[in-house]
């Protein structure tokens, strides 16, 4: 992100939305051991892969989405294998089996039903090795289905401003679906250099925690952990470290958690 030129609604995502480098050592402390495949469903532009497969030699991930554009924004990466295709049918077993599965940013509400969501599930729970875990986000709380708009502001690395901007725009708790819109402004010393209004819409179901878990459980998974998306602590090493939600004492009013679930 060094010229106007360069930027674009996916630069703009990966900078405010997809922080991978937040997202890798939490992945490593909910498998609990030493995962090296990453399976990344619902890809997008693959950046948490691409870091994923550079943090060591031996790391490798399977990066999975329908928008092959995005996809395809980074140079090839000998240990990222980039597959364009639908989630539920791109990949096999035996040919991708990974250690961590990985659906972010609430991407497995673009699995509306039940049936759905659990024939997902299944197919997930069989890509995963020995000791792997599934894990996937969502949002809940008091305001999960109101609609409203969150801002947040973020820098780029030449001091630009970039105004973020969540809006959920529809909500309906009868069905549980939503449509979650994204938007960014892009300013320097005040003065608007690129305004992208709705640049991403999403029109999904906001499955609740309980919902998730039966499912994971109706696939065949073992436990299900909730963890909340913020470490307990982390090393010097980057290394985070993080124990599952307990209670409903634990949470906040709104909150965003991951759901993982072991084979």
């Amino acid at each position: 992100m060094t010229s106007r030129s360069a930027l674009d609604k996916h630069d703009l995502y990966e900078q405010c939305v997809q922080s991978p480098g937040h997202l890798m050592p939490m992945l490593r402390a909910i498998h609990g051991g030493k995962p090296a495949v990453l399976g990344e469903d619902f890809a997008g532009t693959a950046a948490l892969s691409s870091l994923w497969a550079d943090a060591a030699p031996g790391n490798r991930a399977i990066a999975v989405d329908l928008e092959e554009s995005a996809l395809m924004r980074r140079p090839a990466h000998e240990r990222v294998a980039r597959i364009f295709g639908d989630v539920r049918t791109a990949t096999t077993p035996a040919e991708h089996a990974c250690d961590v599965l990985f659906v972010g940013n609430f991407s497995i509400g673009y699995l509306h039903t039940r049936a759905e969501l659990v024939k997902y599930l299944r197919h997930a729970r069989a890509r995963l090795n020995p000791g792997g875990v599934f894990v996937c986000d969502t949002y809940g709380g008091e305001s999960a289905f109101l609609t409203g708009h969150v801002h947040r502001d973020h820098f780029a690395a030449d001091g630009r401003r970039i105004r973020y901007t969540w809006e959920q725009r529809d909500a309906n708790p009868l069905t549980g679906m939503v449509t979650d819109v994204l938007h960014f402004q892009v300013d320097r010393a005040g003065m608007v250099e690129l305004e992208l209004s709705d640049a991403f819409i999403y029109r999904w179901r906001l499955w609740s925690v309980p919902e998730l878990s039966d499912a994971m459980a109706e696939a065949g998974f073992g436990g299900v952990e909730i963890y909340d998306k913020t470490p307990d602590a982390t090393d010097e090493e980057g290394n985070a470290y993080m124990l599952p939600v307990t209670g409903d004492g634990d949470m906040e009013d709104s909150f965003i958690v991951c759901v993982a679930a072991r084979r």
